[in-house]
């Protein structure tokens, strides 16, 4: 199997697809270019409980590694309630339901008067 090299665009295409075949809910992604150098994308998720967060991060990581060689790093994920992945490109957040409303990340990026609509 050839590696593929990855853009920040096919990578967010492959974060969105593990996502959502792990049954991540209310995904949501926000363009950072321009507005941070960390990164073009970032992804929010929830999973419903810790266990299902930790293995959204764990298979996420995993399929990157397989598909384009990315070892992404990972913060988070022992404790499950917020787990932060980050490929270089494109910063996943995967919550439990009440950490993320506590949090409330879309927020702190979107654009004055701006509504950050889930997929």
């Amino acid at each position: 199997m050839t590696m593929q090299t990855p853009t920040s665009d096919s990578t967010l295409a492959a974060v969105l697809k593990s996502l959502d075949d792990d049954k991540a809910e209310d995904v949501v992604q926000i363009d950072l270019r321009g507005k941070s150098e960390m990164g073009d994308h970032m992804v929010i998720a929830s999973g419903r409980s810790s266990r299902q967060v930790s293995s959204i991060a764990e298979k996420l990581t995993e399929r990157l590694k397989q598909t384009f060689g990315i070892f992404s790093k990972v913060e988070g994920r022992a404790a499950g309630d917020w787990v932060l992945i980050d490929t270089g490109d494109v910063i996943v957040h995967v919550f439990r339901p009440e950490v993320r409303e506590f949090y409330q990340l879309e927020k702190m990026w979107q654009n004055p008067g701006e509504t950050v609509e889930a997929q």
